[in-house]
């Protein structure tokens, strides 16, 4: 008996030879081949008393242990798989569409009406067919295609753009590839190509009616003039985490430590007094500051105006790192400190001098991730905080991590926020 994978192989290149599918060979090439729809699998199966053939007629060439199976058993079974998938696509594809339905109306504040499949799909390759599942709906008074792949079997990225371009030429309209998660090289590569997409809840990028709405809910960052700068926050958190706890502290000495001129300390000096978490006073010519409450409320009542530090991240060769050592960054920071699993992927932060540095040597930017490659972490701030010299400090880690929707990478956050020094 053939192996399951070499079945596989055999049946998505063989014709089922039913008796009762005389003359419809290429209707039950389809449905093998896993393109035809629930109604046409029902219609596939065999009338009772009909006579069932022995074996598969192999379209193209295959292995004699795959063109001669007992078809007696194989071919109900295999249709059961057929029906069990088209099911999962149709429920995942109405998950989908209710999911972008409810966030197109969410940021939009526009009442959208339900998708409802697209006709014509039919018009379309096989492979594009098995690839995407269809829908149509409007926006914004002008119709639209969405091509939906789960991101477990998402196409190649150097495919969707010529893929998308198929799917336009037949529907006449704007095509938005959907899926439920994009890294953020992949959202690059698709905005440099400008192929409109959607990911419900996270990012939305349709350039044909004028929107650009990526990452809209997960930075929620606050407005420009409330927020701090990444110097201030870079001061702040410097001072939070000082050991032992003090509560005063003298501007130009932090300033010194992090590299920030005078100008640069008397505007965080400001922002810090504007916003009620320090209160300014002078000792002589010096300018120090003073915290009056607990440094864990000061963190709770500063968090809401910090930003992640994580400006964008790049894709460098694994054997880079010739600017001298890096802090881990990201995840794999974060299961250094939790129980959270490491990524894959090595996860590096990198921040404006260390940038500088590997710019003047020629560093190596990749398009895209490699097996071996390592991710940069391009940070506003120096990275270099906290006393823990192999990964970042705690306080930046959360904030660059804090937008994650991945329940494990929220626990071990609640479980990092233990381990703070209050």
């Amino acid at each position: 008996m053939a192996t399951g994978s070499a079945i596989g192989g055999g049946l998505g290149m063989a014709a089922c030879q039913t008796e009762h599918h005389a003359g419809d060979a290429e209707r039950c090439k389809r449905l093998l081949a896993g393109v035809g729809s629930c109604a046409q699998v029902r219609a596939c199966r065999p009338r009772p008393g009909s006579r069932r053939l022995t074996r598969l007629r192999p379209v193209r060439r295959v292995p004699w242990d795959v063109a001669f199976l007992d078809n007696r058993s194989l071919h109900d079974n295999f249709l059961d798989v057929i029906v069990r998938k088209e099911s999962y696509d149709a429920r995942a594809m109405e998950n989908f569409e209710a999911e972008v339905r409810a966030y197109l109306q969410q940021v939009l504040g526009l009442r959208i009406q339900d998708a409802t499949p697209w006709a014509g799909a039919d018009e379309l390759p096989y492979f594009l067919r098995d690839a995407f599942r269809f829908s149509e709906m409007v926006l914004l008074g002008q119709g639209v295609v969405l091509a939906f792949a789960p991101s477990a079997q998402r196409p190649p990225l150097s495919e969707i753009r010529r893929w998308m371009d198929k799917v336009r030429a037949v529907s006449g309209k704007p095509v938005i590839y959907g899926t439920d998660a994009l890294a953020s090289y992949e959202r690059k590569r698709l905005i440099e190509h400008r192929v409109p997409f959607v990911v419900p809840g996270n990012q939305l990028y349709l350039p044909d009616l004028g929107l650009d709405l990526r990452e809209y809910f997960r930075q929620r960052a606050p407005a420009a003039e409330e927020a701090l700068s990444p110097s201030a926050q870079a001061v702040l958190i410097s001072v939070l985490l000082r050991q032992p706890w003090q509560a005063e502290w003298q501007a130009s000495a932090i300033g010194s430590a992090l590299g920030y001129t005078a100008m640069t300390m008397s505007r965080v000096v400001r922002e810090l007094a504007k916003t009620g978490l320090a209160k300014p006073y002078a000792v002589g010519r010096s300018r120090w500051l003073r915290m009056d409450s607990h440094p864990r409320q000061i963190w709770e009542r500063a968090a809401p105006l910090m930003r992640t530090p994580v400006k964008r991240t790049v894709w460098v060769p694994g054997s880079a790192n010739a600017v001298g050592q890096l802090r881990l960054a990201g995840l794999s920071a974060l299961s250094r400190h939790t129980l959270v699993a490491e990524p894959t992927t090595v996860v590096y932060a990198a921040g404006p001098a260390e940038w500088k540095a590997a710019s003047k040597v020629g560093m190596q930017v990749l398009p895209e991730p490699t097996p071996a490659a390592h991710e940069w972490q391009l940070w506003a701030y120096s990275p270099a905080l906290g006393p823990e010299r192999a990964t970042v400090d705690p306080l930046s880690l959360i904030l660059s991590l804090q937008d994650s929707t991945d329940d494990r990478v929220r626990m071990a956050l609640d479980e990092l926020k233990e381990q703070l020094p209050w």
